[in-house]
C-alpha cells in the first residue's frame, strides 16, 4: 500500500486545499514505475498552467529508468548530494524554460516564473495521484545543455525527481513556514497587511 503520509504540518495550513498540505518532497522512492497514462496525466496538468502571453515557455526532458541511457545521463547532471538519492527514483524530468516569446523579437522576463507554475500543477496533479515529487535546483544547468543537445534561447531550470513513495519512512520531521505577516504586505513594503495581521493569532 502506497504510504501517504503528509509531513507533519502547522496547524495554521489545516484550512488550505487537502492536495497542497499532502504534498511533500521525500528523498525515498519505491522502484515500482509510473504507469505512461499517469505520466501523461501530469504533464497534461503542466499544459494547462497560466503563462504570459500564453507563450507556454515551459518544455521537459523525462528520463526514466526503463531508458537507463538516457536516465544515466540526466542522473550525471545532479549535484553528488542529490545524486545519491535521486537516483532511487524511478523518474527524473529536466524542467526547461523558452527565453524568448515567440510574438515578438524580445527576452520574455517571466519565462522562469511560468515554468515554475506549470511545474507547481504537475505537482498538485502528482500528489492527487499518490505520486511525489523532490525539486531540485542542484545540477549542473551547462552539462544538462550538453548532454540533451539543448539549443540556445532554453535554459536548463530544475531537475525533478518523481516516483511513489512506498519505501520504509521514517517518522517525517515538521515542516515550517514563514508567518503571512512577513511576507504578504499592503500600503509600503514591510507592513503587514490589515487581513492577515488580524489574523495572526
Amino acid at each position: 500500500m502506497t504510504d501517504t503520509r503528509p509531513m507533519k504540518i502547522e496547524k495554521e495550513a489545516a484550512g488550505i486545499h487537502e492536495l497542497l498540505a499532502r504534498r511533500w518532497s521525500p528523498r525515498a522512492f519505491s522502484s515500482r514505475p509510473v504507469e505512461a497514462a499517469k505520466l501523461a496525466q501530469l504533464f497534461e496538468a503542466a499544459r494547462w498552467a497560466p503563462s504570459s502571453f500564453n507563450a507556454q515557455p515551459w518544455s521537459f526532458i523525462v528520463a526514466t529508468r526503463e531508458d537507463a541511457e538516457g536516465f544515466n545521463r540526466l542522473l550525471s547532471a545532479l549535484m553528488d548530494v542529490n545524486r545519491q538519492w535521486a537516483q532511487q527514483a524511478p523518474v527524473l524530468i529536466l524542467a526547461v524554460a523558452k527565453l524568448d516569446y515567440n510574438h515578438v523579437a524580445r527576452a520574455n522576463r517571466h519565462a522562469f516564473y511560468d515554468v515554475g507554475q506549470a511545474v507547481a500543477n504537475l505537482t498538485v496533479e502528482a500528489t492527487a495521484l499518490d505520486l511525489r515529487i523532490h525539486q531540485m535546483g542542484g545540477f549542473d544547468p551547462n552539462a544538462a545543455r550538453e548532454l540533451f543537445a539543448i539549443p540556445a534561447g532554453y535554459e536548463p531550470v530544475a531537475v525533478l525527481a518523481l516516483g511513489y513513495n512506498e519505501a520504509p519512512m521514517p517518522e517525517p520531521s515538521a515542516r515550517t513556514r514563514k508567518p503571512l505577516t512577513d511576507f504578504v504586505f499592503s500600503g509600503k513594503w514591510g507592513t503587514a497587511a490589515a487581513f492577515v495581521a488580524e489574523n495572526s493569532n
